[in-house]
């Protein structure tokens, strides 16, 4: 098992180049594939994203990431302090149907879950808590 590495940086679509670093160089520490790092990079982007664009709407805030593997599986998880938010609740999009016809929304998270392995969320102390597991 890797010992947890932690990030933690403000909830702006600037800090994402530092996340995905970040989540990248952990990737290559854990000896994982091209593709994968390709695959959770994508995902963390996504989600990050999300948090910096939708969890302070009229604040600042902060996200923190972490990262680690055990058994050759890389966890990371995404944690804000932002207004409760579980990405996981609203059922994936019709994929098969128009942009009109499907409506805004969704993408991105079903996106997520094509990527990795696992997703869940939770919220506890406050916090949203997204995490993501991937085999290396």
């Amino acid at each position: 098992m890797t010992e947890e590495q932690v990030l933690r940086v403000p909830a702006k679509l600037e800090s994402m180049d530092k996340i995905l670093n970040f989540v990248g160089s952990l990737l290559e520490t854990y000896k994982s594939t091209p593709q994968v790092r390709t695959q959770m990079r994508m995902a963390m982007e996504e989600l990050c994203a999300n948090v910096a664009l939708y969890a302070y709407p009229s604040q600042d805030g902060w996200m923190e990431i972490r990262g680690s593997a055990r058994d050759g599986v890389a966890t990371f998880r995404i944690i804000d302090g932002g207004k409760p938010f579980n990405p996981l609740a609203k059922p994936d999009p019709n994929i098969l149907l128009s942009g009109e016809e499907r409506g805004i929304g969704g993408l991105g998270i079903y996106m997520v879950k094509t990527m990795v392995d696992e997703v869940e969320y939770d919220y506890h102390d406050g916090c949203n808590c997204l995490t993501l597991r991937k085999k290396l």
